[in-house]
């Protein structure tokens, strides 16, 4: 918990620096030259624990840490066209232990799966062209781990209604994958590990109205595709005979996500944000998520943001628990997290948004903190706590 505080403050030193040597601007002119318009330094801390591990066939220790830590930089500029271009660079990383990772070698005490490091950079750009109320966005991504590395790309095309209250988007997403097909020490045969592919594409339709200025709505609609090594390998099964075996499922999954998202001001203290998102996919998963947050502003630079998320799903029909599974089965799993159950996740955020800047730094001008606490009908618990320092 300690490392997210100094994480944060530790970054003060620098955002002093930099508003010390930033001019201001207060004329509304539109820089032609490449500048900082906002920086995101967003550190958390999450814990979990329960007892349906799918390294250990649906039994076992699922208690894991994670600590991330990225930053987001956006700079824009305008043309002399008047369009507007914007580039967004984030850069990651996470840390975590995991007891379930730790038991792919049940003949070791401590095994080099116990943690592992994420490191996953991404660039974004967009030219919007504010006339004639249309958007280009592209960028691309990559994530990197021991035993797994993906690449991503994504496109999209955003175009505002003539009065300027609705805003429809198109995006296509791509994920390029390798996994490193690490097994169970029982189930190897060979030395050294063979890898696999899996792919994911992702296209995307949203369409955003104010309807008025109290409420704004958003509907969107998702078609996902995956297709390779869907498994993961170190995930093991046990038969109604009690032998070991590895996860075994289809090499392909379409996934169709439908949800809308809505705001309603009650005031200039007040917020009602509501969101509800329906999820269906070829392998009998069916989802609902209920969401609720009343952001309340207690004073002109303080406010408060209770959060409430519930969520329920059937599982997927290659779903069983330790040994259920019988050698007449095609495909099996006992990864709880395909298992029907329900979640209730809820918590609460403060937000600091001084005038003249936190600490006195004029342009560092929110600081957040959020704590959320997770609940399933599997025994699993967690906790994460998470802090943001926006510097503007």
């Amino acid at each position: 918990m300690k490392r997210i505080f100094i994480t944060g403050f530790a970054l003060l030193g620098i955002l002093r620096l930099s508003a010390q040597n930033t001019p201001t601007d207060s004329t509304g002119y539109k820089s032609t030259k490449l500048k900082v318009e906002e920086v995101n330094f967003v550190s958390s801390y999450y814990t979990q624990n329960g007892n349906n591990a799918a390294v250990t066939g649906g039994i076992g220790s699922e208690e894991l840490t994670d600590l991330s830590n990225t930053i987001d930089v956006k700079l824009i500029k305008y043309g002399k066209s008047g369009k507007k271009y914007t580039w967004d660079v984030e850069v990651g990383f996470d840390y975590y232990t995991s007891a379930s990772s730790d038991m792919v070698d049940l003949s070791a005490n401590t095994s080099a799966s116990s943690a592992d490091i994420r490191f996953y950079p991404s660039v974004s750009y967009t030219m919007e062209n504010e006339e004639k109320g249309n958007t280009f966005g592209a960028g691309i991504s990559s994530s990197t781990e021991f035993d797994y590395q993906s690449f991503g790309g994504n496109i999209s095309y955003s175009k505002k209604t003539k009065d300027r209250n609705g805003e429809f988007t198109a995006k296509f997403q791509a994920f390029l994958d390798q996994v490193k097909l690490i097994e169970p020490i029982e189930l190897r045969t060979n030395e050294g590990y063979a890898t696999a592919s899996r792919n994911t594409f992702a296209g995307s339709l949203s369409y955003a109205q104010i309807v008025n200025k109290n409420f704004q709505v958003m509907f969107l609609a998702d078609v996902i595709t995956q297709n390779g090594y869907l498994s993961l390998p170190f995930h093991r099964v046990y038969f109604t005979d009690s032998s070991v075996h590895q996860e075994k499922l289809p090499d392909a999954r379409l996934k169709i996500p439908l949800a809308i998202r809505a705001s309603y001001f009650l005031g200039d203290n007040f917020i009602i944000r509501g969101y509800y998102r329906f999820y269906s996919d070829d392998w009998g998963l069916k989802s609902h998520t209920a969401n609720i947050e009343l952001p309340v502003k207690l004073s002109t630079v303080f406010s408060l943001s209770p959060f409430y998320r519930y969520y329920t799903q059937t599982g997927v029909k290659y779903f069983k628990g330790f040994e259920e599974h019988t050698g007449s089965e095609k495909f099996y799993t006992s990864n709880y997290d395909l298992s029907k159950f329900n979640s209730n996740f809820f918590g609460i955020g403060m937000k600091l948004t001084p005038l003249k800047g936190v600490f006195g730094i004029k342009h560092f001008n929110t600081l957040e903190l959020r704590y959320g606490h997770y609940t399933k009908t599997t025994n699993m618990i967690s906790n994460i706590i998470s802090l943001n320092i926006k510097y503007k």
